[in-house]
């Protein structure tokens, strides 16, 4: 298992050999000063290398902490926890054009998907664009193949289908492995000709639910929206008539928005009041065509490593929760630097915090997000610092199929069993077992001694 150490470490010896000229004008210039007191260019050569010197250890903390993000104390949100409920999940991301005024607002529902293009040439790098929040280089290219609705307002099933490429914004690809886009369609300029599809992200990410939706009616009752597919199509035309409604985290306050809007939104919550509306299934029929976490960069997938000595200390993992993400203008290759909000459950049982983290979150967890919010973190012996382990996080979150071998050889996969799969790496962790992929080997002669209980989970 990687330690924050060993990465400080490692930091700090390349950055010292890059800088090693820094210590080196550090002892010309001082032995030069010793001998020569009175001489000008000894005191600057002195200087300069002892900025340089004191610069290593800087610039070693620094790479630290952005590619190995502890979560300590001082990042703990103070004043404003458990404001939110528990499966609040706001996530702030580009906006996507707005198309003509004369555009209608429909839903799509996505047939296949494919990686067209994702290559950027930053390497691991941490890239900062100024005024560009959806560079292409960091933006994947995915191929769609879409069944555009068409007169559901009069409860019509018609519609049409079109194939394409867009530029899919990293913080929405979980709308695409949903299935369940919000669209704008243009006129046909003349007849029979190709109508313009434009696909608005941000808007997709509520209707797939991947962002919770709430809204406060006149009389303070609070609805959830989340996934009523219908109702957040209408209540999105209507934003868009008006110019847009203030969403105050993933809560839209009908009391705070002008009369005649308030009064559009509340006959649409009265309407669902008494004909409620069934929630839309997490995902639509036909994810495997549409799955993008295969083709796009990520940790790989695994139970996880374990140090010994961490283990022997009594470290243990335990689970967060995103409840916020805001992207940036900083990326890395296999994924954009974001600003999080991450709900934590200690492991001594003591209520759980929020902390305020900014983290490279990788593109094909980014996909699940309509399905899990959840992360696996690495505790520290002594409890205060937590890391994120994105290997055992991506299994958690099923981006590749875990898979048991039993002693007789038998294959048991666990594909929808994520709590099994959560108990079996708190198993291999407190035994101080390392199993670095997504496959667990009871056969192997160092998984023996636990073979029995690890069987027991699986059962």
């Amino acid at each position: 298992m990687r330690s924050h150490t060993r990465v400080f470490v490692g930091n700090l010896l390349f950055i010292g050999v890059c800088c090693s000229a820094a210590p080196f004008f550090l002892l010309v210039g001082y032995s030069a000063w010793s001998e020569y007191p009175g001489w000008d260019w000894p005191a600057i050569v002195f200087a300069f290398g002892l900025v340089g010197t004191v610069m290593i250890p800087v610039l070693a903390i620094t790479a630290t902490r952005q590619e190995f993000p502890r979560i300590t104390r001082r990042h703990r949100v103070k004043g404003v926890s458990h404001r939110c409920p528990d499966d609040t999940f706001v996530m702030w991301a580009p906006r996507s054009e707005q198309g003509s005024a004369q555009a209608q607002l429909v839903r799509a529902d996505v047939l296949e998907a494919s990686l067209a293009r994702y290559n950027p040439d930053g390497e691991s790098t941490f890239t900062t664009y100024y005024g560009n929040y959806t560079p292409d280089e960091f933006t994947p290219l995915v191929r769609l193949r879409l069944w555009v609705h068409d007169a559901e307002e009069a409860g019509g099933t018609g519609g049409f289908e079109v194939t394409g490429e867009w530029r899919v914004p990293s913080l929405c690809l979980s709308a695409i492995t949903a299935g369940r886009l919000v669209v704008l369609v243009d006129t046909p300029a003349a007849p029979g000709a190709q109508r313009t599809i434009t696909p608005h992200w941000p808007r997709s990410n509520l209707l797939s639910g991947t962002r919770t939706y709430r809204v406060i009616d006149l009389e303070g009752r609070t609805s959830q929206v989340t996934r009523r597919v219908g109702r957040q199509l209408q209540q999105m035309r209507i934003s868009r008539e008006v110019g847009g409604v203030v969403m105050t985290g993933d809560t839209v306050d009908l009391r705070r928005l002008d009369p005649h809007t308030a009064a559009r939104y509340a006959a649409l919550a009265d309407r669902d009041r008494a004909v409620p509306e069934e929630q839309a299934p997490v995902s639509e029929p036909g994810e495997e065509a549409r799955r993008l976490a295969d083709q796009l960069p990520g940790e790989k997938a695994a139970f996880g490593s374990v140090g010994r000595r961490w283990s022997r200390r009594g470290g243990v993992l335990v689970r967060g929760r995103f409840l916020e993400m805001r992207a940036r203008t900083t990326f890395q290759d296999h994924g954009p630097v974001l600003d999080t909000v991450l709900r934590i459950q200690p492991a001594d049982g003591t209520p759980p915090f929020d902390a305020a983290r900014r983290l490279t979150v990788p593109m094909d967890y980014l996909t699940v997000l309509h399905r899990t919010k959840e992360v696996v973190l690495i505790v520290s012996p002594n409890g205060v610092s937590y890391d994120v382990d994105w290997a055992r996080t991506s299994l958690l979150a099923g981006i590749t199929t875990a898979k048991v071998i039993t002693p007789d050889g038998r294959e048991l996969l666990l594909t929808v069993r994520p709590d099994t799969v959560w108990a079996l790496m708190n198993l291999l962790a407190s035994h101080g077992l390392s199993n670095p992929n997504p496959v667990l080997d009871l056969r192997k002669p160092r998984m023996r001694a636990a073979a029995g209980i690890l069987m027991d989970v699986c059962a």
